[in-house]
């Protein structure tokens, strides 16, 4: 009898080898984390060797694993070219991610959903997480990651994040001068969040800088210009919270949400993929 590889199986293994987590892994195909673990110990019985290290704290490949991941990969792009054609009709998925919550997750993401379907066209749109509810609840897109603003409900928890006040080591304030601040233009909810504060405590403060983007702020900061509100997931590692120095407001925390429309089981799929790769990158 001829051993035959299962594509749901090798599937299963190329999400924890990027995930490095079965639970990771179970929520992106919608099963269980003991359903995953099967997967693998069938996939080790059939090829006869050990492709993944358990530990408490994360999942790894040996070097057996390692091994077996191209040709995994080639497997499985293989397989979606076989059952890609001309009659096949091309899918899109619209996702619109806040910029201050598209962080370091952006990569592994993007990666995932490229892994998962190479026929899925992917529109990917960053601004303000207000900008992108709007666009979402007029249909304008299938599936948002925004901050959580005001009573809104629903939508489902990818992680929570903790502000603080960032600049580089280098940053001084004059003394008796205003705070400078380098932000975001309104309607940003991040500014909003550290004006209010500042305005509470009393502290003076200014625009020093206003940038179009999160990238272009963290360049204002890296380069001594002024402090940045920002969450600690995204600050890089060139920037320090200086608020405890300078005895700044806390700024508290925030959640990032996704919302979905999506039915498609294809769009679903690619969707719990992006959920758990965020997840997983978060928690890091």
């Amino acid at each position: 009898m001829i051993a035959t590889l299962d594509i749901a199986t090798v599937q299963a293994f190329l999400l924890v080898a990027d995930l490095q987590s079965f639970t990771r892994t179970a929520e992106a195909l919608g099963t269980t984390q003991a359903a995953v673990s099967l997967k693998l110990q069938r996939l080790e019985t059939l090829l006869g060797k050990r492709l993944v290290e358990r530990s408490p704290r994360a999942v790894r490949l040996t070097a057996d694993g390692a091994t077996f991941l191209e040709r995994a990969r080639a497997l499985i792009a293989a397989h979606d070219r076989a059952l890609s054609g001309e009659a096949s009709v091309a899918q899109s998925l619209s996702l619109g991610i806040s910029d201050h919550a598209a962080g370091p997750e952006l990569v592994p993401l993007l990666e995932r959903l490229h892994a998962m379907s190479s026929n899925l066209t992917l529109a990917v749109i960053i601004g303000f997480s207000r900008e992108m509810q709007e666009a979402y609840d007029a249909g304008r897109l299938d599936a948002v990651i925004v901050r959580q603003e005001g009573s809104r409900r629903g939508g489902e928890t990818l992680a929570e994040d903790e502000f603080g006040w960032f600049a580089s080591r280098r940053f001084t304030v004059p003394k008796g001068q205003p705070l400078p601040l380098a932000t975001l233009a309104p309607p940003c909810g991040v500014r909003a969040i550290a004006v209010r504060a500042l305005d509470k405590a009393g502290l003076k403060w200014r625009e020093r800088f206003v940038g179009g983007g999160v990238t272009a702020v963290v360049a204002a900061a890296l380069a001594g210009l002024a402090i940045a509100p920002l969450a600690r997931r995204i600050a890089p590692a060139g920037l320090v919270d200086v608020g405890p120095a300078h005895k700044l407001p806390k700024l508290g925390s925030s959640k990032v949400m996704l919302h979905s429309k999506v039915s498609d089981p294809a769009k679903l799929g690619a969707l719990r993929a992006v959920a758990a790769t965020f997840r997983s990158v978060a928690a890091v």
